[in-house]
């Protein structure tokens, strides 16, 4: 493959068409976010040209696909936030949109490029393919398939028969040169030699993601084919198979192509769906916010401006080039996804972030009992966990001290809190606080700090033993906020407990 140049032709947007985009994923799995970035450029593509989006199942692998695999893909669409305006649930002038319900389409048009010359059968067995390929490599020639079946006598093809060979449909590349202006990558260059005849219909008669994809793009009227790289390779094999449906009557144009960088994961390797950190469930079930998610989602390969990395999905639409995308790969960081998602949740108004965090307060996550779930409390509490959390699923954890009856068990936040002297130091506390005024946490602050000093302590050391005795933990919530809410009976009974713990 190398970069040439060629004759600029004027494009569908120049023309003032519309762009028609497509999200075309498999149901094999959970959906992945590699699979999500690629919605997201093509939704967002689309909404800033005004134009369509069509959400099309590619659902021909039947040993792979599933029907729950479906339903999570429409969900995750749903809860990502992304309309579309033609597909299932939509319908549309090209339904069906699920690959599974036109297959006798695929066969017509099967038909029409074998009559045509475009395609051909191909009688060739497995072990004869890879004989042939290990002696083209050891030749030093491109070890693609060498048009052995492209013009078979009828007596070569009774022969086959005879045998009870079962062809394939194989599509004819044209001999010549292929090149197209990539929209990320620029203008490229395939020649004949690195592109050899490809198959399209299997033996028994099932067509193959070479053929289903761009017939459906050519009936559904794709202006512009937004995907990821590894897909690249096949581009100038559907260019080829586009201009034969074009003068087959079937399609009106070539679409242009544009090809997303990878997304690398741990140890610079591409980000895979066997890799944990790609499933789209795990970010949800952590609690990640959708539109924080976005935001870094397309952060890998593209960006707003070079000095802002926090941005709504509104603006990412208002802003988005497709011209504008990194063709190099993209690193996925967890920790900076997690910052990002961070800077949204502080974004959300006090009353959505409270609502937002309902299913992390419930079971099969909150430890306490429901009826131990005190309302009042939580939205108390709520404005102080905002300014802190990363990810909706640490409301649990921060909060689980106000609603267990006794504080979470954690022995390695006892042992660094509870140094010698601790018991005399919660004992001034306790004293301090019990003549606190319970209605202002600064009140609580200098009952701790006048406790320190008692002990000669600053307020940092004298109050991690008062954090852990209540809440159960070194880190958590602010401190004295979080005292007033649980209530001075409470507190000084957690208080009471722990100096029981440490005088035994």
């Amino acid at each position: 493959m190398a970069s040439a140049p060629s004759p600029k032709l004027s494009t569908p947007l120049e023309q003032g068409v519309p762009p028609r985009v497509r999200f075309c994923p498999s149901p094999t799995g959970n959906p992945h976010v590699g699979l999500v970035r690629t919605a997201l450029f093509n939704w967002a593509f689309a909404r800033h040209h005004q134009g369509t989006l069509v959400f099309r199942i590619e659902d021909t692998d039947a040993a792979r696909d599933s029907e729950e695999s479906y339903n999570q893909l429409l969900d995750a669409m749903r809860w990502l936030g992304f309309d579309w305006d033609e597909g299932p649930e939509v319908g549309g002038p090209h339904a069906p949109y699920r690959q599974s319900q036109r297959m006798d389409i695929y066969q017509d048009v099967a038909r029409k490029l074998l009559d045509g010359g475009y395609a051909y059968h191909c009688y060739c067995s497995q072990e004869e393919l890879d004989t042939r390929r290990e002696a083209a490599r050891a030749a030093g020639r491109p070890s693609g398939y060498d048009g052995h079946c492209r013009d078979l006598s009828a007596e070569q093809v009774e022969q086959y028969r005879a045998q009870g060979r079962e062809p394939i449909v194989r599509f004819r590349m044209p001999d010549e040169t292929i090149t197209f202006t990539d929209l990320v990558r620029g203008e490229l260059t395939f020649t004949p030699e690195n592109v050899p005849d490809y198959g399209i219909v299997r033996a028994n008669g099932a067509p193959l993601y070479t053929l289903v994809n761009p017939v459906d793009d050519a009936l559904m009227e794709i202006t512009h084919v937004l995907r990821g790289e590894d897909l690249l390779s096949s581009t100038p094999r559907q260019i080829a198979l586009y201009k034969a449906l074009i003068e087959l009557g079937v399609a009106q144009r070539v679409p242009e192509f544009g090809h997303l960088p990878y997304v690398m994961g741990e140890g610079n390797k591409k980000l895979s769906k066997r890799d944990p950190q790609s499933s789209l469930n795990l970010y949800r079930e952590q609690g990640f916010l959708p539109e924080g998610l976005l935001n870094y989602l397309s952060l890998l390969g593209w960006s707003l401006s070079a000095d802002q990395d926090i941005f709504t999905i509104e603006e990412m639409v208002r802003a988005f080039d497709i011209s504008d995308v990194n063709p190099n790969p993209a690193r996925f960081d967890l920790k900076k996804c997690e910052a990002i998602n961070g800077d949204h949740i502080r974004m959300l108004d006090a009353k959505e972030f409270a609502e937002r965090c309902r299913p992390w307060l419930k079971a099969p996550f909150a430890p306490w009992a429901p009826e131990d779930f005190d309302e009042a409390k939580w939205q108390a509490i709520a404005p102080h966990a905002q300014t802190r959390l990363k990810v909706l699923s640490e409301i649990t954890a921060n909060v689980d001290f106000l609603f267990l009856p006794e504080p979470a068990e954690d022995e390695a936040s006892w042992t660094k809190a509870m140094k010698e002297g601790s018991d005399a130091l919660l004992r001034t506390a306790r004293e301090k606080l019990d003549a606190a005024d319970w209605t202002s946490a600064e009140s609580l602050k200098e009952a701790v700090l006048a406790a320190g000093e008692a002990h000669g302590l600053k307020l940092g050391k004298a109050q991690a033993p008062v954090r852990v005795a209540v809440t159960g933990r070194t880190v958590g919530l602010p401190l004295f906020e979080s005292l007033e809410i649980l209530g001075k009976e409470k507190t000084l009974a957690r208080i009471d407990a722990a100096l029981a713990k440490l005088t035994a």
